[in-house]
């Protein structure tokens, strides 16, 4: 547990950290970013973190990997790469830093620490974790191995390294059906999301799908009733659910896809109103980008991605604190697994 009395004190001896609107002002190209969904007030405390932060990362040779679910004043302020697990995944093999900050829940961390063995991996608070992640382990993945003989575990990257590495490849949300599709198999193993397991089991329909049951606690919180009931009061608004939601959820929804397929599909249609059924931060990070939608109605906050904070962000590159390590047999045969994973979706992509 981060003693933020004691954070607070050290980060003081070295920055200038008390708001100030003369410094955000020499950042309109950042606040841009933000505006419609940071105040300028805010933006004035902010702005002695995200300046420390930048100069951190040209000493450091650090660069930032940031999920579509950190904060705007992390996703727009201080994020040299943003996207879903997919996409950080990919990047986090073409890193050339020597330091990587996981702006992200320590699962992500633990992905780049796998695929960059040789690199520091520094995430800024170790207690963000993940109720998916911590829903299955390798026992329970033999035990799924044990009911269902010969089917390949698909393991969704939301999952602890040893889970990954007792895996026969990974998934994310926005590469699930086409990742089971693959396999020859014709029962297909899916953990730990059952949520997502049969939302994918309706797009392959030629697939035997067999799940874990776990799920994520922002997600799973989400009914059809709510959808049913936004949409008889807002008739025009468009719709948009996670993967990771009830397939009840999902089928009341105009459509379903990862935080990256959620991006693509409003810019790509621009509805007047999008209601995103799915974690906070993806309306605010994406509502300058699409000044035209409104985004409206409820969401759901996930409270380990909001453990990651500007303050938190300065501290592990001030103090080089927060390494994340694997053991690296462990992580030998989690890299199989993830570049699997890679491999598949960049052969589909080509």
């Amino acid at each position: 547990m981060l003693d933020l009395t004691d954070i607070r004190s050290e980060l003081g001896n070295h920055y200038d950290l008390a708001p100030s609107v003369d410094l955000a002002a020499e950042m309109p190209e950042i606040y841009a970013r933000m505006d419609r969904v940071v105040s300028p007030p805010d933006f004035a405390i902010y702005a002695p973190y995200i300046k420390a932060i930048n100069a951190l990362k040209k000493e450091r040779n650090a660069v930032i990997l940031a999920h579509n679910y950190m904060t705007p004043q992390i996703y727009h302020g201080i994020a040299d790469v943003v996207g879903d697990s997919l996409q950080l995944a990919i990047e986090a093999t073409r890193v050339e830093a020597d330091v990587i900050v996981q702006c992200g829940v320590h699962f992500m961390a633990e992905t780049s620490k796998i695929l960059n063995p040789s690199k520091t991996v520094l995430i800024p608070d170790m207690d963000a974790g993940c109720s998916l992640a911590e829903s299955i382990t390798a026992e329970g993945i033999a035990e799924m191995r044990a009911k269902y003989p010969g089917a390949p575990v698909v393991t969704y990257v939301n999952t602890t390294a040893e889970v990954k590495a007792a895996s026969d490849i990974c998934c994310t949300s926005s590469n699930a059906a086409q990742i089971v599709a693959a396999q020859e198999s014709d029962t297909v193993i899916m953990t730990p999301d059952k949520y997502l397991a049969q939302n994918v089991a309706k797009d392959v329909p030629h697939k035997r799908i067999v799940w874990w049951d776990g799920a994520c606690i922002v997600h799973e919180q989400f009914t059809a009733q709510d959808l049913r009931d936004f949409r008889a009061s807002e008739p025009t608004t468009r719709i948009i659910a996670h993967p990771e939601c009830p397939p009840d959820v999902v089928a009341e929804a105009d459509f379903s896809g990862s935080t990256s397929g959620i991006i693509d599909y409003v810019n790509s249609e621009r509805p007047e109103k999008a209601l995103l059924v799915t974690e906070c931060s993806m309306g605010s990070n994406i509502a300058n980008a699409m000044p035209d939608v409104d985004f409206v109605g409820p969401c759901n906050m996930c409270p380990f991605m909001k453990m990651i904070t500007l303050e938190k962000v300065l501290w592990t590159l001030h103090s080089m604190q927060g390494a994340v390590e694997v053991d690296p047999e462990v992580a030998d045969r989690a890299r199989v697994a993830v570049q699997r994973m890679i491999d598949v979706s960049r052969a589909q992509a080509a």
